[in-house]
């Protein structure tokens, strides 16, 4: 293991791109301590750029082991920035940073109606990065007029005041959020991706919580397991629309949950259970109908546009509007109550999230 630390970085890459990136049958794994490394050798910018690239897309070719993935999520956490809320606990909310392109987003709305119904959430994210290079969390929120830019000091303060906060990748990794034109050339998907959404900006004095999003089945035992290394005494991995934290709103649905950093389990449940009875999936983009699904036979997609578009569909839902954007946001929180133990059941959640909507105590939260 001195040998690893100890190596120059250069040396240390050389050797790990040679047993990693070998083919599907000959490629070797290397240990979480020469992941750690590797990682940080590209944050540094202490290898090539290509050698960078090579590193990351040949680990993913050939599947990263836990080791692997552990070691890559580590060397995130140590450039990632945390400051201590004056608050017992905290909800991290943390969608793909990639975004939305099919559905317009409800979910950046719902640290508004969690902060509410008393449960203090901070959201992360960064503008724009592939693949989908969608909504955002950060565009919403600009077009919305709000700070977007609040380093993790400020996000703290600001949670500690009104009981929510967005806080960028630029602000509290900035090292990380470098990477982003590199990550554009690569264009596939890498550990990165899979690991930079467990960042805790801001940490609750007694408990943390992490909620996400998934689509492919082998990713809720991964970011639970990043989840518990990361430091959250508990995880909710929500299978979403788009691979966000909002599941359909007219299926069966399921999330994977831990508690006390157990292992965890899969709870099944159905938008009936939550009160709704919707005809669409999730809120549809304007001028858009259901069922297209091919990226490739989209109409032109103005990400812009479409999040102003979310923006006041969401301002709508805090005031009360009933529709598609109202119905996400019951069930989004309503999980995320039920899923740290504010709720006994998703029902019970539903409900609260309701009542904060239809009297306004949501969009209160907002306007402060």
């Amino acid at each position: 293991m001195s040998e690893v630390i100890n190596q120059d970085p250069k040396a240390l890459m050389h050797s790990i791109i040679q047993r990693v990136a070998t083919g599907p049958e000959l490629s070797k794994s290397i240990s979480r301590e020469e992941a750690r490394r590797g990682v940080h050798a590209v944050l540094d910018h202490k290898v090539d750029p290509v050698q960078a690239g090579i590193f990351l897309i040949a680990l993913r070719m050939k599947r990263e082991t836990d080791e692997e993935v552990i070691g890559v999520q580590q060397a995130l956490m140590d450039v990632t920035e945390t400051v201590s809320a004056a608050v017992d606990e905290v909800l991290t909310l943390s969608d793909p940073f990639d975004g939305y392109n099919r559905t317009l987003p409800a979910a950046p709305f719902l640290p508004v109606v969690l902060a509410a119904c008393g449960l203090p959430t901070v959201c992360t994210g960064m503008e724009s990065i592939g693949p989908k290079y969608g909504i955002t969390y950060r565009l919403v929120y600009k077009a919305l007029g709000l700070n977007v830019d609040l380093t993790p000091a400020q996000a703290a303060a600001r949670l500690n005041q009104e009981g929510w906060a967005y806080c960028d990748q630029a602000q509290y990794a900035p090292r990380l959020h470098a990477l982003k034109d590199l990550r554009k050339l690569m264009v596939k998907r890498q550990a990165i991706t899979t690991a930079e959404t467990q960042a805790m900006p801001v940490r609750g004095r007694a408990r943390n919580h992490f909620m996400t999003g998934f689509v492919h089945k082998p990713y809720p035992r991964i970011y639970a397991l990043l989840a518990r290394e990361a430091g959250f005494d508990s995880a909710l991995i929500v299978r979403g629309v788009e691979g966000g934290v909002i599941p359909s709103l007219r299926q069966d649905a399921r999330m994977f949950v831990y508690q006390n950093k157990g292992e965890e389990v899969q709870w099944d449940f159905n938008p009936a259970q939550a009160g709704i009875t919707e005809e669409v999936r999730a809120p549809l983009l304007p001028g858009h109908t259901e069922g297209v699904e091919d990226e490739a036979e989209k109409r032109p997609f103005d990400v812009v546009a479409m999040s102003h578009a979310a923006a006041e569909a969401g301002l709508a839902a805090l005031g009360g509007q009933k529709g598609a954007t109202y119905d996400a946001l019951v069930m989004g929180a309503g999980l995320a109550l039920w899923g740290v133990g504010k709720a006994d059941s998703l029902a019970e959640g539903a409900d609260c999230v309701r009542q904060v909507l239809d009297r306004g105590a949501a969009k209160d939260k907002l306007s402060a």
